[in-house]
């Protein structure tokens, strides 16, 4: 019986193992399938990615530029602000110096 057996087992791991080199290649073959269709994902994704820091580099520097630029706009604006204080304030003491001259002539 034990002959029995093990002669059974071993014809059963042999088919077993013709069965799984078959399968075996088939399936190296699928494996090999979609490891590149995967790499062609990657690869998509990486020029999506690619295309992305693209774009996103010149909205940065679109960014940068704005921010120069309002910069220089606050700049100009605070300059008005400065002169049209001076003006107004020249303004004023002429005004002043008509009052000044009002005053003395009581």
């Amino acid at each position: 019986m034990k002959t029995n057996s093990i002669a059974t087992l071993i014809g059963a791991s042999a088919i077993a193992l013709f069965l799984t080199s078959c399968e075996t290649k088939k399936e190296e073959v699928r494996e090999d399938a979609l490891e590149q269709k995967a790499d062609s994902i990657e690869e998509s994704a990486d020029a999506v990615r690619a295309q992305g820091e693209k774009v996103a580099d010149v909205k940065e520097n679109q960014a940068d530029a704005i921010r120069a630029n309002s910069e220089g706009a606050a700049d100009a604006t605070e300059n008005s602000a400065d002169a049209t204080r001076n003006a107004t304030e020249d303004q004023a003491d002429a005004i002043e110096e008509k009052a000044d001259e009002v005053r003395e002539q009581k």
